[in-house]
């Protein structure tokens, strides 16, 4: 064999292990990327819509619980426990919201999975005493309904995209930064647009009586009272005594007040109740208070949620 035939042969030898080498290793980039991929999980709906709208494309956003649920009783399941461990970041709201998921949080910041509670980052409030607020005797419960004030989602939105920058890797920082700037943008119009719209509310009924203590955040906001509420509590998981509502009956009697907000994700029947107690003269205006619903049913993302609810509200406190 001449040494022309055996380097042309070397040459060809070389040429094939370099394109297997190539090969096998663009196939193992491929299949390790797609198990890399960052991943951000979260517990409550709204937060879910509101982080996505931060994260964009940078990363997977897995939210847990889903449309028209209760963020007070949902649960999970073993699928979605073990998502919570393998996140690179867990967004909750906290202050005790998400009652049955908490000791899976916590399993994962045990684990080393970084974690945000947006709500204890928004200058939270507590529930008050008497006509003002919840049952808790003026203990200082905090609130956790932060989101009914779209300034305080604008400060947790802002928070959120921080831990995104700074605990999931492969993102693209400018990009996380970029959807933030926008969707703060699109919260301030937000802002904006509630106060035009709650203008049109007389001071004189500008009085709040809800399924149970949700929009402390928005009262305190845009100015309105909180009268009570059907379940005298921050958790829809407590139940009204015949005390409580007659307490309640009174306390809007005296307020002149004839219009209820009720969930609209929850059964409205102790709402229904005040209409007997009252003598059948009060209206049931339903609101999305604590979930987003799903898309095209009336608030499929936070945005829609609370304008939606802002106009029930208008009109349920100036109608005749």
């Amino acid at each position: 064999m001449s040494a022309r035939v055996r380097a042309a042969r070397l040459r060809a030898l070389l040429l094939t292990l370099v394109t297997f080498f190539v090969v096998a290793a663009t196939a193992t980039g491929c299949a390790s990327g797609g198990d890399e991929r960052p991943r951000v999980v979260v517990t409550t709906n709204i937060l879910g819509d509101i982080t996505r709208e931060i994260v964009g494309d940078e990363a997977d956003v897995s939210v847990l619980m889903k449309p028209n649920a209760d963020p007070h009783s949902f649960g999970l399941s073993a699928v979605q426990a073990a998502e919570l461990e393998d996140a690179d970041l867990v967004v909750h709201n906290g202050l005790g919201l998400e009652e049955n998921v908490l000791r899976h949080v916590e399993a994962a910041r045990a684990s080393g999975v970084a974690t945000f509670a947006a709500g204890e980052a928004a200058d939270p409030l507590t529930f008050h005493a008497g006509g003002e607020g919840g049952p808790d005797g003026g203990t200082g419960t905090p609130d956790p309904h932060f989101w009914t004030d779209p300034d305080r989602v604008r400060k947790a939105a802002g928070l959120i995209a921080d831990q995104v920058v700074e605990h999931v890797d492969g993102v693209n920082e400018k990009a996380v930064r970029d959807n933030a700037e926008s969707y703060d943008g699109q919260l301030a119009d937000l802002t904006a647009w509630m106060e035009k719209s709650f203008a049109a509310v007389p001071e004189d009924r500008r009085a709040l009586v809800t399924n149970h203590h949700v929009f402390g955040y928005l009262a305190d906001r845009f100015g309105f009272r909180v009268i009570g509420a059907v379940i005298p509590s921050g958790t829809t998981l407590a139940s009204p005594s015949s005390s409580d509502l007659r307490s309640l009956t009174q306390a809007m009697e005296k307020a002149n007040v004839r219009t209820v907000f009720a969930d609209s994700s929850q059964p409205t029947r102790l709402a229904e109740v005040l209409r007997q107690e009252m003598g059948g003269d009060v209206d049931v205006v339903p609101l999305y208070s604590e979930s987003l619903t799903e898309k095209g049913k009336g608030a499929g993302t936070y945005l829609e949620m609370m304008r939606a609810n802002t106009s029930a509200m208008a009109e349920g406190l100036t109608g005749d």
